[in-house]
């Protein structure tokens, strides 16, 4: 993964471990929990806590996180190929609260035969929770996929309202 383009980066707790959040000069360039896949690791961008929109990302991930907020509303520097960007742009069109299969988002980006190709650009999404892969589902509802891991999948999907509380 190209990490050239974040220029600034800093850390947001949330209920689900610390996700280090980065920034270019266009926008919000990439939201990670430390041990998820496709992690860029160490960032070579400067650490920097008091940048206006790594705080206002911080500041609505916070209000996600509290049941309060159901779309971020932050620029977006999304780097990556035509298809890549096409499906992240499907994946911000899912509302909270929905979820959609594989099957159903390549339909919507106009590729039905693509499928383990519009997986393959999810699992690749630089913008965990702002850019919503984790409302993916398998062909059958099933739990598959998420570089966050599985159990911070369903963690989102119960904020979201999707899946029952497992303690419920």
């Amino acid at each position: 993964m190209n990490t050239s383009h974040h220029s600034k980066q800093r850390q947001v707790l949330t209920p689900l471990g610390a996700l280090t959040v980065a920034r270019s000069a266009q926008g919000l360039s990439g939201i990670w929990f430390a041990e998820q896949k496709h992690h860029p690791g160490v960032l070579q961008a400067e650490v920097d806590e008091h940048d206006p929109l790594l705080n206002e990302a911080a500041r609505q991930l916070g209000e996600y996180f509290a049941g309060q907020r159901k779309r971020f509303e932050l620029p977006l520097a999304l780097e990556g190929t035509t298809f890549q960007q096409a499906v992240w742009a499907g994946l911000l069109k899912i509302p909270c609260g929905t979820t959609l299969s594989y099957g159903e988002l390549a339909e919507a980006v106009h590729a039905p035969s693509a499928v383990r190709a519009v997986g393959a650009a999810v699992g690749r999404n630089p913008l965990s929770i702002v850019v919503p892969c984790h409302r993916v589902l398998g062909r059958d509802g099933d739990l598959t996929g998420y570089a966050g891991g599985l159990e911070r999948k369903t963690a989102l999907l119960e904020l979201e309202g999707v899946l029952a509380p497992a303690d419920a």
